[in-house]
């Protein structure tokens, strides 16, 4: 799931802000100013890969979420392996010295 997003992420950092072409604007009446350059929009090409990879992130999500491991895990436990299921990207935890136990 994490490479899908990255993914997603780069993708739109690369596209132009807006999907449909709009005209660029500059707006300072807020409490900070807000500018934009035109916008050619996304092609269809570009909207489509954003959306397959919208799609894929939400059946990870589903499968992760939906999975057996859930029901069968309860009340603390359920706590510590979500916990730990947010932080698996991180590696594993630090190792104590022998000895030191």
């Amino acid at each position: 799931m994490h490479q899908v997003r990255a993914e997603l992420s780069a993708l739109l950092k690369r596209l132009p802000w807006s999907v449909e072409p709009l005209d660029g604007f500059s707006d300072d009446n807020g409490w900070r100013k807000v500018e934009r350059p035109a916008s050619p929009g996304w092609s269809a090409d570009e909207q489509a890969e954003v959306e397959k990879l919208r799609q894929r992130e939400r059946e990870l999500a589903v499968f992760v979420s939906t999975h057996r491991y859930w029901s069968e895990t309860t009340g603390p436990d359920r706590v510590q392996a979500r916990s730990e299921l947010k932080h698996a990207h991180d590696g594993p935890p630090p190792q104590a010295p022998p000895g030191d136990a």
